[in-house]
């Protein structure tokens, strides 16, 4: 089977409701990919990401590239049957993290080379060896490489970084040999709009099955990303998926499916969860405060997670204040739960052409957070 996507309808506001098929199922959009970068959403089984509501998560080539190894995952079936999850898997190109290496990196025309992080050891990744370990995991959506162009940057630099992404981009597709993974094209440019909107008509132009937007979350703030973003979209294809690539916060969320965008992935709830922060209906929720040692009442009122139907906010906090292992599974549970639900709600807006309404009370009810 091969990938497809159909758009059902978009919203009067913008916001865009579609289904993709994968070989391994279908999932729903506008939708947050949980992030399971070593092949593990950390601290989550897939059972409970299941419960969550999560349809497709994102694992990391470059992380599972070097240890356990791709070829070690292709001996052992493949990234679906070695993670024990069936549904359908994004893997990133591992740009962004060759980018965060920063000094341990090096950036020509062939590809990466740099150091591991977790030995030092010397790895060159091209663009036809990151189609190559992707293909080997079997995931159903592949990114190409690309470089993730630092900020701030001038426009020389960022125009050139962006040029160097379209090249790679265009030997990622040569390469391609499976025809059953889909394979996203990513834009860049910079924090210039014109160089966003040159780069995702490019990127259209060479045509892939989806695009995402990269380089944006790494350090701007959230005006300026925001039009970065916005430079772009209309330049993409809107018959094809649509990705925000690495954001972020459910505001981020919220902005983003308004803005048209119909994918998601993001490490804020599982990291946000192991540091005591929970996503609420109300805003953001500090377990370890004080006020939460004797509350018998669950993280939201009214949530289904496993934790809020069985867990008090004082058990909480007594688990993070003790540093027990439970608490950011428990946390994360939550956190997870939480994130899906919140798509199911935009969604369900989109398919009664309300989510303008939505988004307004939405926004009005984030200022009671605990």
């Amino acid at each position: 089977m091969n990938f497809s996507f159909n758009l059902i309808k978009t919203d009067p506001s913008g916001a865009r409701l579609g289904t993709a098929v994968t070989p391994h199922g279908a999932f729903s959009t506008p939708v947050f990919m949980p992030v399971g970068t070593r092949a593990s959403v950390k601290g989550v089984t897939p059972e409970a990401l299941r419960e969550a509501g999560a349809e497709i998560i994102l694992a990391n080539t470059y992380h599972l590239y070097l240890r356990p190894g791709h070829e070690t995952i292709a001996a052992l079936g493949g990234l679906h049957r070695f993670m024990h999850w069936d549904g359908p898997i994004l893997t990133d190109s591992g740009g962004f993290q060759v980018w965060s290496l920063g000094k341990l990196r090096r950036i020509d025309e062939e590809g990466v080379s740099f150091a591991s992080h977790l030995d030092g050891a010397r790895c060159v990744l091209t663009p036809e060896s990151v189609v190559e370990i992707q293909e080997a995991l079997g995931s159903d959506i592949i990114m190409p490489l690309d470089e993730c162009t630092p900020y701030p940057s001038s426009r020389e630099y960022a125009e050139d970084s962006m040029n160097l992404t379209h090249r790679w981009a265009q030997r990622c597709k040569k390469a391609k040999k499976n025809t059953g993974q889909a394979l996203f094209g990513i834009v860049q440019g910079g924090m210039y709009g014109d160089l966003r909107a040159a780069s995702a008509g490019a990127i259209t132009g060479i045509g892939f099955d989806g695009y995402a937007i990269g380089g944006l979350s790494v350090g701007e703030d959230k005006a300026l990303m925001h039009g970065m973003a916005e430079a772009a979209l209309p330049h993409l294809s809107a018959a094809s998926p649509r990705y925000l690539m690495g954001v972020g916060t459910p505001e981020d969320l919220v902005w983003g499916v308004g803005a048209g965008i119909d994918m998601f992935d993001c490490v804020m709830p599982t990291r946000n969860a192991r540091n005591g922060t929970l996503f609420t209906t109300n805003g953001k929720l500090v377990i370890k405060n004080a006020r939460h040692e004797r509350d018998p009442a669950p993280v939201d009122e009214g949530c289904g997670c496993y934790t809020c139907r069985n867990y008090s906010r004082a058990y909480l906090r007594h688990l993070y204040m003790a540093g027990e292992v439970l608490s950011p599974v428990l946390n994360s549970i939550h956190n997870l739960y939480y994130y899906e639900w919140l798509m199911r709600e935009m969604r369900s807006a989109i398919s009664q052409d309300r989510f303008g309404q939505w988004s307004k009370a939405f926004h009005e009810g984030r200022n009671a957070g605990g």
